[in-house]
């Protein structure tokens, strides 16, 4: 696995799709760390009430696995890239980043929300998303997968639905679709953007749907151009709620640690 050297006894996830060798990622679980209940073990986030001790070694447990600086953001759900550099510092509100640059990792962390990690097929840049329903779905359609594949528009042809055909996409676990219930609120938006999106949604009855997160965000990335995507295809395996052992979900227990998803070039 090239850079990627990691702990022994954890079950992370490593992406299993055509990216070029010289990206590398990975996907946390919630295994390998030393925080304590309810945050057991390897809790990425400073912002849950986890010791920050605690936090700090698990930090520097994924950057030894990674040989690389994770870059950590303040996510707010919304639809904005940054830029990563090298001195970039950890705390920039965003809700993903992407870079051509070594030495750090775009980092999205999750506790049900969808990460997405995006590579070009030369392994040119690569980018990582949090896509929670607010930001997927965005304003005017404009959400942020369509924010992440920005940074890929120079690289590729002028007619970019036809160029994002070089984007290549992973998407991470999260809330599964037997799990998610939302309000008739959150389909009307969805479906306003793209009547599609229908599918995605199963009436439970008084105003009340099941929504598949991950099939809404393939929809989308299907209608930027994107054919290839790989990783949660809305199976239970891929359930943050349903999978207790493996993964944090702030809806199964409000109290959660967060799991990172992590994408960088060697």
């Amino acid at each position: 696995m090239g850079g990627l050297h990691l702990p022994a006894g954890v079950d992370w996830l490593v992406p299993q799709w055509p990216a070029p060798a010289r990206v590398k990622a990975v996907c946390t679980t919630r295994q390998g760390g030393k925080s304590e209940a309810p945050w057991n073990s390897l809790n990425l986030g400073t912002h849950v009430g986890d010791a920050p001790d605690s936090v700090q070694h698990n930090r520097t447990v994924l950057q030894t696995a990674m040989g690389t600086r994770p870059v950590f953001l303040n996510q707010v759900h919304g639809a904005h890239m940054v830029a990563l550099s090298s001195d970039t510092a950890d705390g920039y509100e965003a809700d993903g980043a992407w870079t051509d640059q070594t030495g750090l990792a775009c980092v999205v962390m999750v506790a049900d929300c969808l990460p997405v990690l995006l590579c070009d097929t030369q392994g040119r840049r690569v980018a990582a998303a949090h896509a929670g329903w607010r930001g997927l779905v965005g304003t005017d359609g404009k959400g942020i997968l369509e924010a992440s594949l920005e940074p890929f528009r120079p690289l590729v042809p002028v007619e970019y639905a036809q160029g994002a055909t070089e984007i290549i996409a992973w998407l991470g676990p999260c809330i599964g679709p037997e799990a998610f219930e939302v309000g008739d609120e959150v389909r009307t938006v969805f479906v306003a953007v793209s009547p599609e999106a229908d599918q995605c949604f199963r009436p439970l009855g008084q105003g009340k749907w099941l929504a598949d997160l991950a099939g809404l965000a393939r929809q989308r990335l299907q209608a930027l151009g994107v054919t290839g995507i790989y990783g949660n295809d809305s199976t239970a395996a891929w359930c943050t709620v349903t999978n207790p052992s493996r993964f944090f979900s702030h809806r199964r227990d409000r109290v959660s640690g967060r799991q990172a998803a992590c994408i960088w070039l060697e």
